[in-house]
């Protein structure tokens, strides 16, 4: 179940931009909607906590600072963290210029996930929405308005792919992996490599979610995870060792890492594929390759 303060309008459908409803939400742990339509554009924004997006064929993984855009009659899905649930805000709305203002701002069904760091801004903003929500021409006026306002921060502070930009988003990528590829041994953050490729931390969170599905953190730690199972299976190196090879500088943070990912601590992954000979052999090089390709191919 979730903690919902929401309302519908019944203004007058009719115009260039106007509301169809809007609230937040403070969600239980899995809390999920659909998969299902909705009959008007939808953004969520997420305020806390995190969860995932499935639009299509793709997954996104999303946290505080970062939002989604639906599609009507589009079928999505979208379910909050077990152990970290998000509490979000939203806006339904529809229009005869609303598919334009959303092509220029970069958002489409092929890139439906934004990042802006204005929360306070856009809270505001549904909660002035939600303060005027009497039947009346003046109302109406009010909370149209204040769509606007709310795709105008949007617009001003989010980091999203525009279409002629696709080309050079993907090249952004790919020198972000191949970075990654050179330096994953040293303990870089996310920060590091977005200075490398000259943009942003949340434009580049922005690419790696449209191409490749995952976030610039969880492909670095699954390139560094890959690469620690090559050494796991291929030496007898101490985990310590490891870790540092890897770029982890604390042995407990990398056991947690490994953990997460492959369901065992690095010690009894190295027991399960001593004990089954090299059964797994180049499974760990099959995973980079296959995250590279990804990267490289841009798709």
């Amino acid at each position: 179940m979730e903690k919902a303060y929401k309302l519908a309008f019944e203004n007058d459908r009719r115009g260039s931009l106007y509301v169809n409803c809007c609230g937040c939400s403070k969600t239980e742990p899995l809390h999920s909607f659909g998969p299902a339509a909705k009959p008007h554009y939808l953004i969520h924004y997420v305020l806390s906590g995190k969860g995932i997006f499935r639009f299509g064929d793709k997954e996104y993984s999303l946290e505080a600072g970062y939002g989604f855009l639906i599609w009507p009659e589009e079928l999505a899905f979208y379910q909050a963290d077990e152990k970290d649930p998000w509490t979000y805000l939203w806006v339904g709305f529809g229009g005869s210029e609303a598919a334009a203002y959303l092509d220029a701002m970069g958002l489409s069904e092929r890139h439906p996930v934004f990042a802006c760091d204005q929360p306070e801004e856009l809270y505001a903003v549904i909660r002035d929405m939600m303060d005027h929500n009497t039947f009346g021409m003046a109302n109406d006026l009010r909370r149209n308005g204040q769509l606007g306002v709310f795709l105008s921060i949007i617009a001003d502070s989010a980091d999203v792919v525009e279409k002629q930009d696709s080309d050079k988003g993907n090249e952004y990528v790919r020198k972000a992996v191949s970075f990654i590829q050179s330096n994953y041994c040293n303990p870089i953050k996310v920060t590091d490599v977005a200075e490398y490729v000259c943009i942003n931390r949340s434009y580049l969170y922005t690419l790696f979610q449209n191409s490749l599905g995952m976030s610039p953190q969880q492909f670095l730690t699954a390139f560094r995870i890959a690469k620690a199972k090559e050494l796991l299976e291929s030496t007898a190196y101490p985990i310590e060792s490891i870790a540092l090879s890897c770029g982890y500088s604390d042995a407990l943070v990398f056991t947690k890492a490994f953990h997460n990912m492959r369901g065992m601590s690095p010690s009894a992954y190295r027991k399960e594929v001593q004990k089954e000979g090299n059964k797994h052999g180049k499974e760990h090089l099959q995973e980079i390759e296959e995250l590279i390709a990804r990267a490289v191919s841009g798709t």
